[in-house]
């Protein structure tokens, strides 16, 4: 895996227009990448293809959440969510990413695809603490892979906005 940069705390942005898109083996490893994800990740083509789709992953994202899009992706469910994402350089920029399962003509599951676009401030305002409080329980319970977080998150989300996909895209 290429050498990753320590974080700048310095926050760039897609521009509104621009949008991310990869494609990844059902492993999440890399098979395509567009130049929008080359330009804002710092990372060449030849850097991210063959990695997994985690080289990007920010340490202030909360394992739970990513524990929940696995589950729904590999269920043949598409997924959004808010991510905060790390470039080479150290970096970070947010992304409302829609991932979605690419499944072959005999309807099996080959992988997935996904596009990112820029969220808007006011979500990423309301998402922060969410995963603020999810990074919590992780710390608690580091040994669980972010199960408790995500359990947390559920709860949560069905408490106070009845579904994912309500919260999520409400935002």
């Amino acid at each position: 895996m290429p050498h990753k940069s320590p974080l700048t705390g310095r926050e760039v942005s897609l521009e509104d227009e621009s949008f991310i898109v990869t494609k990844t083996d059902l492993n999440g490893i890399i098979s395509y990448a567009n130049r929008t994800f080359m330009q804002i990740s710092g990372y060449r083509e030849a850097e991210l293809l063959g990695q997994p789709q985690n080289i990007v992953r920010h340490p202030d994202m909360p394992k739970g959440l990513f524990k929940f899009m696995w589950q729904q992706i590999a269920a043949g469910e598409e997924c959004f969510a808010y991510v905060n994402n790390r470039a080479k350089n150290g970096d970070n920029y947010w992304v409302f990413a829609n991932v979605s399962p690419v499944f072959s003509g005999q309807r099996r599951h080959t992988g997935y695809f996904s596009c990112r676009r820029k969220p808007t401030r006011a979500a990423i305002d309301k998402v922060t603490p969410i995963y603020r409080q999810m990074l919590h329980i992780e710390q608690q319970h580091p040994s669980d892979r972010g199960e408790q977080s995500m359990r947390w998150l559920i709860k949560m989300i069905e408490q106070d906005f009845g579904s994912y996909e309500k919260f999520v895209l409400g935002l």
